[in-house]
């Protein structure tokens, strides 16, 4: 899940997001509905989202549109908002105009038909605006089912302090970060080269990252190969290796002990998303000065690869009330003055313009020691590999990952046989859940 925190940033990004901004004037295509009306009209929409620089975007569509009334309203995050979403379309009440929803969890929706194909109202439009992960996190078949909102592609932040200590190189290549990570231990056994609980989240990018295509989806049909695709055994390899030589801190993510780790340096790296600066620089301001950040360690010397880790997107329901205006909001948030907005408040961009703008990419950042990052993130975003896709009921599947991989983690079993195990479940969930098995 993305988890970022307000902030000020510099990022003077006006001839991009203006050039995005223009783009919304030609969103109508050909047949589009037009939803111009829908502003002049005014009235009310419910937006369910969590994400915080949302509180200003809507204040300045309001004032933009003085007959307009956005009740922005936080039902939870991750599991408890999409508990809630799902709730209310079965219910077929109460449900909101708009809902931010993850990109992981986006095809569980648009499976049931729950989200409006924003096709109708000229979204198609916007193809090549955003980056190839967040973008193809959005379609579903000929059906663009959400505008996305941030992006996460992946990075390793490092404690460059603590490498320089130690006179160990930051790792380029897997094999080489399993090898500092034993050097970072041996040198002092208070140090990680990075903690893992059982984060289904981080697997599942890892294995993007390494090509892997552990489960497929055409439709209603969904394919399993936990057990042999070569994405989930690079992933359990390393990972269990790092495991049996306690090289990995059990400390769990977004905790107290996680952010002291990372303040004081026995947490050294973190494979994360773009989205994580604010989060830092908010939770362990200790580190400031002392962290990097650098690219994706690569599995083959010479490769650029790298994946998602995070995102989401504004969708509407399928039975929503107020679809127009809803999609007035959407698009002005993702694609229009609202891009900006949320920039401004710590958010990272999905959107090719800004990603690519020189203002974006100069900007350097104290908590980096006065490093560019953006030039690092925006290389991954570019380098995303292509055809991940993720299950229609891939928030269940994060759900019960830690009863089975999760149990590595505690020494319960290994992370292959914990992968056996989830495909196992995942394979008895889809069968009761109508799909076909493969």
């Amino acid at each position: 899940m993305t988890r970022i925190t307000p902030r000020t940033r510099r990022v003077l990004i006006g001839t991009a997001v203006a050039g995005v901004a223009s783009l919304s004037l030609a969103a109508c295509s050909a047949g589009a509905t037009d939803t111009d009306d829908a502003l002049e009209e005014g009235g009310t929409i419910t937006v369910w989202a969590w994400e915080p620089t949302l509180e200003q975007v809507v204040a300045d569509f309001e004032a933009e549109n003085p007959g307009v009334t956005v009740d922005l309203v936080n039902v939870g995050t991750g599991i408890d908002s999409y508990t809630a979403l799902s709730n209310a379309i079965t219910a077929g009440t109460g449900l909101p105009d708009v809902a931010q929803v993850e990109y992981y969890a986006l095809p569980q929706y648009a499976l049931q038909g729950a989200l409006q194909d924003l096709t109708e109202y000229g979204a198609d439009e916007y193809e090549g605006t955003y980056a190839p992960g967040p973008w193809s996190s959005v379609t579903s078949g000929d059906q663009i089912i959400g505008l996305p909102m941030d992006s996460g592609p992946m990075a390793l932040f490092y404690n460059k302090e603590v490498f320089d200590q130690y006179g160990i190189e930051v790792p380029t290549t897997w094999d080489e970060y399993l090898q500092a990570a034993r050097d970072l231990h041996a040198a002092n056994p208070d140090v990680y080269i990075t903690n893992d609980s059982g984060d289904a989240g981080l697997a599942a990018s890892i294995m993007w990252q390494a090509g892997g295509t552990p489960w497929t989806v055409d439709e209603t049909t969904v394919g399993f190969d936990l057990t042999g695709d070569e994405g989930a055994q690079r992933y359990a390899e390393v990972w269990q290796t790092m495991l049996d030589e306690g090289l990995v801190s059990p400390i769990a993510g977004w905790s107290d002990e996680w952010f002291a780790g990372l303040s004081d340096g026995t947490i050294a790296t973190l494979p994360i998303g773009a989205w994580m600066p604010a989060n830092l620089e908010g939770s362990a301001p200790d580190g400031a000065g002392a962290w990097r950040v650098a690219p994706m360690p690569q599995w083959e010397e010479g490769e650029v690869t790298s994946s998602e880790n995070g995102g989401s997107s504004l969708a509407i329901p399928a039975d929503a009330e107020n679809k127009e205006l809803a999609y007035e909001f959407i698009e002005y948030a993702n694609a229009g003055d609202g891009v900006q907005t949320r920039l401004d408040g710590g958010a990272f961009p999905a959107t090719v313009a800004d990603l690519e703008s020189e203002e974006f990419l100069s900007e350097e950042f104290e908590y980096f020691g006065g490093q560019q990052a953006n030039q690092v993130f925006s290389e991954s975003s570019a380098a995303v590999v292509e055809g991940w896709q993720y299950l229609p009921f891939q928030v269940y599947a994060n759900t019960v990952f830690g009863d089975s991989v999760g149990q590595a983690f505690l020494g319960g079993t290994t992370i292959a046989d914990g992968l056996a195990a989830w495909q196992s479940t995942l394979e008895d969930y889809g069968t009761e859940q109508g799909f076909t098995v493969e």
